[in-house]
């Protein structure tokens, strides 16, 4: 197999041996083992996949196949799933703001607080080079994703359909998605096949494309609307002012004795994911953890679930709009795979896998109607809110999956859907695997329009509209 990336090719061999090498950069820092902290489940979309599934703990390769079995006497004919990347490192931005409250935290000439002891013994290891790279335990997590997919439907995952080239693989040009989805392969071809000659027959090309993985960079409404508009995300500054989490600054400030003046929103965030990095790439319990206690944390999920609401679900339109691209594909996929089996009883390509970011799936998510809450997350409604469906943590931890399963049943072809490995039913619909006809009728609407290109078009001044300007 070879990487197209940039038009150049890259030999997977080569590929798996450079990222084997980069993925251990701190193997000497992980696997140390630690309680987990009760804050664990609202780091949002920095949780990690097993808060969502925690069985995996125990069996890191448990597939509740009882879960996923239909009513109908049916057989898996495709598959395909868009998956977010697995654990990553901070990108630079957060680890500037982790240095800087690191700093303020470890400044103060008092001693024998034994929080701020603990912060000023901790190892401050985290670098500007990281920059977002998939950390090890992120490409177990793909590792393993392939490996219990395979098992749960065992007839889409075959040898020779991969040596055939028949098995899609699409990604987004970000290094941590490009090694997921090598780590992806290597789940299959090294764990789960066990292939003893596999560099010799891998001649396919896993593609490298933005259009599909990274939308929202091509759609220029967005860009414009959303991503460089400073009052899109009001919601969001609004609520760093609100009691619920100047309460969250003030108590921070006093546990680390320092002047409530010397701490912000930002700072106190940063604190907070220093907890989950520390957790999630290194499987340690971090002092950072005991700056916050539950109720704490559900102030900052909350904050961090606003920031993804407003600016890549359901706060605009424009965000869900601008995965209109991704949905199609997804869509005539499943109608290839309709129209072949009808046909021949043969599906040419069983399995297509895309991975992508959690802002290439919420966005998604937020476009076919799921996790809409009644009333729209705001900064005045925190208390109303506990119960909301919209809960990144739960939604894109690390290494999350929509997954699509088209199966051929007596008399018609069923569709059933799973998010992180487990049954989610369409919106309006309670069967778990209803008609794919009945979908394509429920979204009939998007099928017949979400047009990339005029949703993502901006009025010029006299009223006509811009073309698109796509990179080159």
């Amino acid at each position: 197999m070879a990487v197209v990336l940039n038009r150049h090719v890259v030999l997977l061999t080569f590929a798996f041996t450079r990222f084997c090498s980069a993925g251990n950069l701190v193997a000497n820092r992980e696997h140390q083992t630690g309680d987990i902290p009760a804050i664990a489940k609202y780091f949002g979309t920095k949780t990690r996949y097993e808060e969502v599934n925690p069985y995996l703990l125990n069996d890191i390769l448990f597939v509740n196949k009882t879960s996923l079995q239909l009513q109908q006497e049916c057989t898996p004919v495709h598959i395909s799933a868009v998956i977010r990347h697995g654990t990553r490192y901070p990108t630079a931005k957060n680890v500037k703001m982790m240095k800087d409250i690191y700093k303020i935290a470890t400044k103060t000439k008092r001693r024998g607080l034994g929080l701020v002891d603990d912060i000023s013994h901790w190892d401050m290891w985290y670098n500007d080079t990281m920059d977002g790279q998939l950390v090890k335990k992120g490409r177990d997590d793909h590792m393993n994703l392939a490996f219990r997919l395979a098992t749960a439907y065992p007839s889409l995952f075959t040898e020779d359909s991969f040596r055939d080239c028949r098995m899609k693989f699409i990604t987004s040009s970000k290094h941590r998605c490009v090694d997921s989805t090598l780590s992806f392969i290597e789940g299959l071809v090294m764990k789960y096949w066990k292939m003893q000659d596999w560099r010799k027959d891998l001649h396919c090309q896993l593609e490298v494309n933005d259009d599909l993985m990274r939308f929202f960079d091509k759609c220029e409404r967005f860009v414009v609307d959303v991503e460089e508009n400073k009052t899109a995300l009001q919601q969001v500054d609004l609520f760093k002012t609100k009691p619920e989490m100047q309460g969250v600054l003030d108590k921070v400030a006093s546990l680390l004795d320092i002047a409530a003046s010397d701490i912000t929103a930002d700072l106190v965030e940063a604190a907070f994911y220093m907890c989950s990095y520390d957790l999630s790439i290194r499987n340690l319990k971090s002092p950072w953890c005991q700056l916050f206690d539950q109720e704490d944390a559900k102030v900052l999920e909350y904050a961090n679930d606003l920031k993804q609401y407003w600016k890549r679900g359901y706060g605009h339109e424009i965000n869900s709009k601008s995965s209109c691209t991704l949905f199609h594909d997804l869509f005539r996929r499943l109608d290839k795979a309709v129209e072949e089996s009808e046909r021949s009883g043969t599906v040419s390509e069983p399995a297509a896998f895309q991975i992508g970011h959690a802002e290439t799936l919420l966005p998604l998510l937020s476009l076919m109607g799921f996790f809409k809450d009644e009333t729209p997350l705001t900064a005045d409604n925190f208390a109303q809110q506990w119960g909301r469906v919209f809960r990144t943590g739960h939604i894109v931890p690390y290494a999350s999956n929509l997954v699509f399963i088209l199966h051929r049943c007596e008399g018609s072809y069923r569709l059933q859907l799973l998010l992180n490995e487990k049954p989610l039913s369409f919106p309006q619909m309670d069967d778990p695997a209803p008609e794919y006809q009945h979908v394509k009728n429920l979204y009939s609407n998007l099928l017949e329009g979400c047009d990339f290109k005029k949703e993502c078009k901006l009025p010029s001044a006299n009223g006509t509209v811009n073309p698109i300007i796509h990179e080159l």
